[in-house]
């Protein structure tokens, strides 16, 4: 891959969601896309779309290489089982702590590879569609240079800065997101509750001064009772989880970021981490005043 080009080949890490959505947006730009997942179902859908399943170790033999594991721990295990390179490019996509990232990113620059942090800002039907926004972070001429893909995988790319930013802007991204969903899910199980019915409740709403894109993107799906992951409750959670602990070494206090881990630890206790995170209007639904409890 020569630079301000497209590669031939992409090597995934990662073939769930995110994986999945990349890797069809890779194919219809004609790039060639291997890939390797523990999980057999993930091999198995990223087969049946046009991909290649490899082992872990031949994912390195693509021109460019991106990284879509769950979390941190993940993307440090791959860059420490890497083969020595020279020059090669490994994009990281997933949300992950941005204080272990500069620690990562020296690991990875003696094993040869240039890391660049790319953190996705959008659901997998986001990217999918070319909806998604990329928060780049490292090098800042590897980042140029990469920009021919970054466009092909995003809407818009925004460098932010030296390692660990792309993940500190991912993750306040995420806080207003995660934030904005319970607020949607509440004003709706508020409404059913007080009697209104929620479908008409939910078109006069997104019409009102409190329609936000998240409204519009997750209100159908719990007006529907539709849970059908587009990211999962169980992602939302770690995301948090990597807010709430940033926050706390920062002497921040996020009150309201603490009562969401809450709502998606009773979703989680209730077998509903696979869900989608709009799913947290089952938790709220079931949530009952000091008094009636």
């Amino acid at each position: 891959m020569s630079d301000h080009s497209l590669p031939n080949s992409v090597g995934l890490f990662g073939l769930g969601l995110i994986g999945s959505a990349l890797a069809k947006r890779l194919m219809a730009a004609g790039i060639e896309v291997i890939g390797h997942d523990p999980t057999p179902e993930c091999v198995q859908n990223f087969e049946s779309i046009g991909g290649q399943p490899v082992l872990a170790t031949d994912v390195w033999n693509a021109d460019l290489v991106i990284s879509a594991v769950f979390n941190t721990e993940q993307l440090e295990h791959l860059v420490d089982d890497a083969p020595q390179q020279s020059g090669k490019r490994l994009i990281s996509m997933s949300t992950c702590d941005p204080a272990q990232m500069p620690a990562i990113d020296v690991k990875a620059n003696a094993k040869g590879l240039e890391l660049v942090e790319a953190p996705i800002s959008g659901t997998s039907a986001d990217l999918a569609n070319g909806d998604a926004i990329l928060l780049i972070a490292g090098d800042e001429a590897t980042s140029h240079a990469l920009a021919p893909v970054l466009n092909l995988l995003s809407r818009a790319h925004f460098f932010v800065g030296t390692m660990g930013n792309g993940n500190k802007a991912k993750l306040a991204i995420n806080l207003i997101l995660g934030l904005s969903r319970m607020a949607v899910a509440e004003g709706l199980v508020f409404a059913k509750a007080v009697g209104l019915d929620p479908a008409t409740f939910f078109d006069i709403a997104r019409e009102s001064a409190a329609a936000s894109k998240v409204m519009v993107s997750k209100g159908p799906k719990m007006v529907a009772r539709d849970f059908k992951p587009l990211g999962r409750v169980t992602q939302s959670a770690k995301d948090f989880g990597l807010i709430y602990e940033a926050a706390k070494n920062a002497g921040q206090g996020l009150p309201m970021a603490e009562r969401y881990l809450e709502v998606v630890g009773d979703n989680i206790a209730q077998g509903e981490g696979d869900l989608d995170n709009s799913a947290v209007m089952l938790a709220i639904e079931r949530a009952r005043m000091p008094w009636n409890k």
